[in-house]
């Protein structure tokens, strides 16, 4: 209950990703991440050591003030939220909002599945690392998600090219093939740092996915469509 939470930001503003797109929430980013995707929009979040070493009561405090008695939805990200060493801290601060009636989402690497967390979280937002990202895909946590928490969870998957689509389709039906799907699919298409729109991408994924037989959603992200790629904490 004493641990102290290595945080980079916590702000007030409007999920811009996923199923939940435009929803009024509170974000808890944490400070320190070692997956390394080459096209990550928040490097600045990775070294463990940038952070800001906050105590539950702080924090506590910074989402009431934020939340103004209305808001009460926290999306948990980073950073990777689930690695180790934010594990334990994690735990504690989504107890201690779940008393105080918070809605609570994570935001999951798509590396770990963390039981004793995803079991208290409200819903798990899990990435699928594509090659553009130049991680190595495990398929592992995506089977155990399947089979423990597809009832409050979506899936998503940065999109940067056709060779990303085709990845998500193989997956998609390997899966398929021996699992009833029922998780919602999100296709979010790539914004290059700089990049003031990606439109051509947008249409192209669009018509890869319209041509395919597999229910993908494809969602913009849309704080970047309105705020522009490389503007932080919107």
């Amino acid at each position: 209950m004493n641990n102290l939470l290595n945080i980079h930001s916590i702000f007030k503003s409007t999920e811009g990703e996923g199923v939940w797109v435009g929803t009024p929430q509170i974000f808890v980013r944490f400070q320190g991440c070692n997956i390394g995707c080459i096209n990550c929009d928040s490097k600045e979040t990775w070294d463990f050591e940038q952070g800001t070493y906050l105590t539950q009561d702080f924090v506590l405090k910074e989402i009431e003030k934020l939340s103004l008695g209305n808001t009460k939805r926290v999306a948990i990200t980073g950073g990777d939220p689930l690695h180790p060493k934010h594990e334990s801290a994690v735990i504690d601060l989504v107890d201690i909002l779940k008393t105080k009636g918070f809605t609570v989402t994570i935001e999951a690497a798509g590396t770990r599945v963390v039981d004793k967390i995803f079991d208290k979280i409200d819903f798990i937002n899990f990435d699928i690392k594509t090659p553009s990202t130049s991680v190595k895909f495990n398929h592992r946590p995506l089977l155990k998600l399947i089979e423990q928490y597809k009832g409050k969870s979506q899936i998503k998957s940065v999109i940067q090219d056709e060779k990303d689509f085709k990845m998500v389709c193989d997956l998609f039906d390997s899966i398929e093939s021996s699992n009833k799907f029922e998780i919602p699919w999100v296709l979010t298409p790539c914004y290059e740092p700089k990049e003031t729109n990606a439109i051509q991408r947008t249409q192209d994924i669009l018509t890869w996915a319209q041509e395919s037989s597999i229910p993908f959603r494809v969602i913009l992200q849309q704080h970047k469509v309105i705020y522009g790629s490389d503007k932080t904490n919107v």
